[in-house]
């Protein structure tokens, strides 16, 4: 079963199926169904079917204490029974599959129909070209060589889309094979605790079978579901299967339910394994989810095609637990399908209820395979912000280069149309039909060359080559990337939604300050602070009082941080101990945990734990620890500065909570009290009534206990924010430690305008008075929220869903997300980019996600976002460099085959120059490596176009210089070179060197505009780290020494002759000139930008002048003499002048064009009154005159500064 081969078998009757589990006295589906059921209804349907779970381990032949006898034969046949216990992974898409995909590429489907046409047409020799007569007038239009290699051209193109479809399938292929080894090695690791013949051993998870007897314990993820045979105070954390976060107790009495992917919280016991793998309840969800493969789906629709809820049997559990399920199992499928319905793009439907959900999975199994995948498909296709605009772009691209092409052909055709027919009025001959045809096609043969060399193929595969290598070298930043496109969309992110605990902080509980004995410690107290009575109550009260599973090891590798084992917050606690040089150990064996007289265990009613001893005097005491508002009402008494109780009275307590707790919660602080309680031996005190015997209670010590922020998260938070990102926190803490923990990071700043919420708040404004959530009320709070506080995993999805569907601005936000457990999932699916965390994650997590952090570190999220923008400016330096090629071979193949008839560029070469100088080109530019400066601009945005202004500007500069030469070259080339033309030459004529000098000139400039291509935002130094990036060197001169070997030995094929050193040198220097060409372009922007500086400076002396003469007639009439006062370094030395270095230097021009231009035109004419000054605003400079208070504040870019500097 586990591996899913028999797929009918839950369509079959559970009848059938009983004999097939007949030498076992219960089938699969029964416990299976059983499983399904929670709380008493489990109880009863136990007791009336089976009796007891004794009964049960008899059928199932095991024994609650010795476990399986464990043999091979036996573990075999469970196995085929009760399935194994994994989930099979969705099938892997075969290779072909990827190459289909890779095929649906526009621009490769533009080019293989173009290639197909073409070969057609190489192969198509009409009948009658023997009779010359037809068409004399044209001569060589077309040599012999070209004709043979008519087929080169089309085979070439096809060879270059195969080129292209092999390389992106085998992208996608690699990048699956690798995603799959890293889930295969986590499950690997995972191992469990079964009792096997009277042995505890530790076996794989996958090994567990039906039947074994497990032993589960404090902070255990359980691997399959099962019934809880006996054990103490087991409490399980549910929450990654319900989204209820309270604890649910387990007694074999009231609820021995244990389900799979749910975590123990407390206490420990054993549990007897009935279902496994894809039957147990995690395993539900991820066939739910997509994760069992085909056969699945082809099984619901078999079992589900009425689609009504209720008539699901236990058979299909799969796909619903049953309406008639109590609430809980639906609420899990609820929650689950929310992701899987975005995936599938139902927005429609998708409610909130959970009834509501659970339909939807049905109409997409019905739906069919096919359909299922087109959504899913689209919805990915929708993510991507760069597909979109290449798709655009290539379109926009193929449109130009049909028209050019088409306008090839038609100038062309009637060139010869007409001066056949009216020039030399020949009459049209019937025998030479098939003459002209054939002059015809060879017309559409050269229109289609210029729409191939058009049409931009290094396109698709610079794309794949860029995210390929980002996503390779990304692994070494901790981001697993399982979407290609997420890699690239995570530049655009303009917010990031992110977890508290783990992500942000190091999940790592630390005691950091402390009130004992009357003194507020800041910071751990010196140990010989403290007396001795208080220190051994204390070291007592902490070690005895806590679950005896929570430890604290040794590090694994040197100068690393202790391991913290169990509960976080008592190994916070257990820290401060050690903090305070004592040790726990020896209290805790020398009152071993059977020792214990009674136990109250930690819960969410009761806030505290407490746990009695006998001392040896027969009398009890009990040791309590609890949340400080909770456990300091129950205290009448306090331990003072000698270690003496004092009376504690609830004035006391009011001044403590003002003093003492809540400057600890403003600080970030979780506040814990520590405190105990004497009873005498007789009588012996009623343990059951609770309330009596948790009070009066003397008060040891309260402890603020921190969650440390990791310390690089700052620094990436602040990165964040510069690069135009906003980080929200999103977490179930309280408000006030949210908001401490939120300014520690840098989410928010004091004095900032913000907001931060709670949950139940946030619920409030976002909801009308139905109930429904109002798009436009989300959109009154989001741009302003930085912390939602005690938030549920539903406010998570409905902010990030909020977030996403805005229209508030002008650009849609892209948002990516942070998420770990399993009720994350639907966020997770819904937000841009998912991340999982690959430590504290569950698999549900990752399943939905689209970045796993191998760390859980936040500043990996800003090393994705890094790469993320350098993919999208590896693809912008590709297109400058592409698009130069294509608009000079474009012209150059059109203007030549309209004045000569010919191109003076030949197909094969202009392919060699577009195909492997593209593919090349692409390896060459798209393997940059980021660089910081990367973060310091902002998203750029859904809209923005692709090519922005500067590289329009480079484009068609280099493309100016190359037409320039290569024209010159064409038609005073010869004259040059002392050479013989190569224009006209008649048919079946060498090739001639005037072409060839051409064709190695086109490319030398090629060469060298491809270092140009390395800056796109307008910098000087196009050198600047090329030898970081040994890919470009290596390309650069490979592409060389192919050239050199081409123009010497290419000879006919590729239309070339060889070229003697002079002229090679020429051909190099003419390319060098691009270098140079882009350096003047540069210049030019410089001269611009000191014409503006210029402007600026005249406007800002008249500026100062004028400030001047102000001050001198206004503020100092009558004080003084004015002559005093005429330096500037006078005024600067009165403390009317204040000069406040808040605000950071502004760098007086913008590297944008548009702003120099506006400059232009605003600093022209000087401005005539102070506040029309717009110049100073322009360089932002805070000129406030108040004359009122006549003092200035002046920041270091307003004018008395400047000038002061000037002068």
């Amino acid at each position: 079963m586990g591996d899913m081969t028999n797929s009918d078998f839950y369509s079959k009757n559970q009848r059938n199926e009983s004999s097939h589990g007949g030498e076992f006295g219960c089938t699969m589906e029964e416990l299976r169904s059983l499983m399904e059921l929670r709380g008493t209804e489990a109880v009863v349907k136990i007791k009336e079917t089976y009796g007891d779970t004794e009964a049960i381990c008899r059928r199932l032949k095991t024994s609650p204490v010795e476990g399986l006898p464990g043999t091979a034969p036996d573990l075999e046949k469970r196995k085929q029974i009760f399935g194994q216990n994994f989930i099979p992974p969705k099938k892997p898409k075969t290779f072909l599959q990827l190459v289909w995909e890779a095929l649906q590429d526009v621009t490769l489907i533009i080019l293989e129909i173009a290639a197909i046409i073409s070969l057609g047409l190489s192969f198509y020799h009409p009948p009658g070209e023997s009779n010359e007569g037809c068409a004399a007038a044209q001569g060589g239009a077309e040599d012999e060589g070209e004709a043979e290699a008519g087929w080169i051209e089309g085979a070439a193109i096809l060879l270059s889309v195969i080129c292209v479809v092999l390389v992106t399938a085998f992208n996608d292929w690699s990048k699956e094979k690798q995603f799959r080894g890293l889930q295969s090695r986590i499950e690997q690791e995972q191992k469990f605790t079964v009792v096997r013949a009277g042995q505890v051993v530790q076996i794989p998870v996958a090994e567990i079978v039906v039947g074994d007897i497990a032993q589960v314990k404090y902070g255990d993820l359980l691997p399959a579901d099962g019934l809880f045979i006996q054990g103490n105070d087991l409490k399980i954390d549910e929450s990654s299967l319900t989204g209820e976060s309270d604890q649910v107790r387990k007694s074999v009495d009231k609820d021995p339910m244990l389900l799979s992917g749910t975590h123990v919280m407390e206490g420990s016991g054993r549990m007897l394994v009935t279902a496994v793998g894809v039957n147990s309840q995690t395993g539900i969800i991820f066939t739910l989810l997509g994760a069992g493969g085909e056969e699945e789906e082809k099984k619901d629709k078999k079992g589900v095609k009425k689609g009504d809820g209720l008539q699901l049997p236990a058979a299909d559990g799969v796909a619903a637990s049953g309406a008639a399920d109590s609430a809980h199992a639906s609420l899990v499928n609820g929650k689950m399908q929310d992701g899987n319905v975005d995936s599938s793009q139902s927005k429609a439907k998708q409610q909130d209820g959970a009834a509501a959900m659970e339909m939807q999975p049905l109409k997409s199994a019905e739906g069919g395979d096919a359909d299922d995948k087109k959504k899913a498909n689209m919805h990915k296709k929708e993510k991507s912000v760069l597909q979109g605009k290449l798709t655009k772009l290539a379109v926009q691209i193929g449109k130009a280069g049909l028209v050019m092409s088409a306008v090839t052909v038609i100038i062309l055709v009637l060139y010869f149309t007409v001066d056949t027919f009216v020039v030399n009025k020949k009459p049209w001959l019937p025998e030479c039909t098939p003459v002209y045809v054939q002059y015809f096609v060879k017309f559409f043969i050269i229109g289609v060359t210029v729409l191939v060399v058009a049409v931009p193929e290094g396109l698709p595969l610079a794309v794949t080559i860029s995210l390929a290598y980002s996503v390779k070298k990304m692994m070494k930043d901790n981001n697993l990337v399982r979407h290609l496109d997420a890699c690239e969309t995570m530049g655009n992110a303009t917010a990031i939604c992110s977890d508290k605990t783990g992500t942000l902080t190091t999940n790592r509980m630390t005691v950091v300050q402390a009130y004992i004995g009357d003194v507020h410690y800041k910071e751990i107290p010196d140990p010989s602070s403290i007396s001795d009575k208080t220190m051994e109550l204390l070291v007592n009260a902490i070690a005895i009082n806590s679950a005896y599973t929570t430890k604290i090891l040794p590090p694994e590798k040197e100068g690393a941080l202790p391991r913290q084992v169990g509960n976080k917050t008592e190994c916070g606690l257990l820290g401060f101990v050690l903090d305070l040089k004592q040790d726990y150990e020896p209290v805790r064996s020398q009152v071993p945990e059977e020792k214990l007289y009674k136990v109250y265990t930690f819960n969410s009613v009761r806030k505290s734990m407490s746990t009695v001893i006998k001392l040896p005097d027969e009398s009890f005491r009990m040791y309590s620890k609890g949340a400080s508002e909770i456990v300091l009402k129950k205290c009448c008494k306090i331990l003072n500065g000698a270690g003496e109780p004092r009376v504690f009275r609830p004035r006391d307590r009011d001044e403590m909570v003002k003093k003492v707790i809540e400057p600890m919660a403003c600080d970030g602080l979780r506040t814990i009290c520590v405190a105990y309680r004497d009873f005498p031996s007789s009588p012996e005190p009623d343990w059951d009534n609770e309330n009596d015997i948790l009070n009066d209670l003397t008060c040891i010590c309260v402890v603020g206990i921190e969650d440390p922020v990791r310390p690089e998260v700052p620094e990436a938070i602040r990165k964040c924010q510069r690069a135009g990102i906003t980080v929200r926190m999103v977490t179930g803490d309280n408000i006030n430690t949210a908001r401490a923990i939120a300014i520690k990071c840098g989410i928010i700043h004091p004095g900032e305008d913000f907001l931060c919420l709670e949950g139940k708040e946030f619920n409030r404004r976002i909801r009308n008075e139905k109930g429904e959530i109002e798009q436009e009320r989300i959109d009154k709070i989001w741009p302003k929220l930085r912390v939602l506080a005690r938030s549920s995993p539903t406010d998570k999805h409905t902010l990030v869903k909020g977030i996403i569907d805005s229209t508030h601005t002008e650009q849609r936000q892209v948002v990516a997300v942070t998420g770990d457990g399993t009720n994350d999932g639907p966020a997770l699916k819904k937000a841009d980019v998912g991340f999982a965390m690959g430590i504290a994650g569950t698999d549900v997590a990752k399943e939905a996600s689209d970045i796993i952090l191998t760390d859980d570190n936040f500043s990996s999220i800003v090393k994705a976002v890094m790469w993320g923008r350098n993919v999208y400016d590896s693809i912008s330096k590709f297109l400058q460099f592409q698009l130069t090629v294509n608009v000079v071979a474009v012209i150059v193949a059109f203007t030549g085959a309209c004045i000569t008839q010919d191109s003076p560029l030949k197909a094969v070469q202009m392919l060699w120059v577009n195909l492997i100088m593209d593919t090349f080109a692409s390896l060459a530019l798209a393997t940059e490596p980021p660089t910081e400066t990367l973060l310091l601009r902002k998203p750029y945005g859904r809209n923005k176009p692709l090519i922005s202004r500067t590289m329009m500007k480079n484009i068609l500069g280099h493309a100016v210089y190359q037409l320039t030469l290569i024209f010159t070259l064409l038609f005073v080339g010869e004259k040059m070179f002392q050479i013989d033309s190569g224009r006209n030459a008649p048919l079946h004529s060498p090739p001639s060197e005037h072409y060839t000098i051409i064709f190695n000139t086109f490319v030398m400039m090629q060469l060298f505009n491809e270092i140009n291509a390395r800056k796109i935002h307008g910098e000087r130094n196009v050198f600047d780290g090329i030898f970081r990036n040994p890919i470009f060197c290596t390309i650069v001169l490979g592409t060389f020494a192919i050239q050199i070997v081409i123009v010497q030995f290419g000879g006919k094929p590729f239309s070339c002759s060889p070229l003697q050193l002079d002229q090679w040198m020429w051909c190099i220097f003419i390319g060098l000139g691009e270098l140079v060409w882009g350096q003047i372009d540069h210049a030019e922007r410089e001269l611009r930008r000191g014409q503006i500086l210029w402007f600026r400076g005249l406007n800002r002396i008249q500026t100062q002048i004028r400030v001047v003469k102000a001050f001198r007639s206004s503020l100092y009439e009558g004080l003084e003499k004015p002559e005093s006062r005429t330096s500037i370094h006078n005024f600067m030395a009165h403390p009317e002048f204040r000069i406040e270095d808040s605000q950071p230097h502004i760098p007086l021009i913008d590297d944008t064009d548009l702003e120099e231009d506006a400059a232009l035109k605003q600093n022209s004419s000087p401005p005539p009154s102070l506040n029309k000054n717009n110049s100073a605003i322009d360089s932002g400079i805070n000129l406030t005159t108040d004359t009122s208070k006549s003092a200035t504040s002046s920041s270091p870019g307003s004018p008395i500064h400047s000038l002061e500097t000037s002068l």
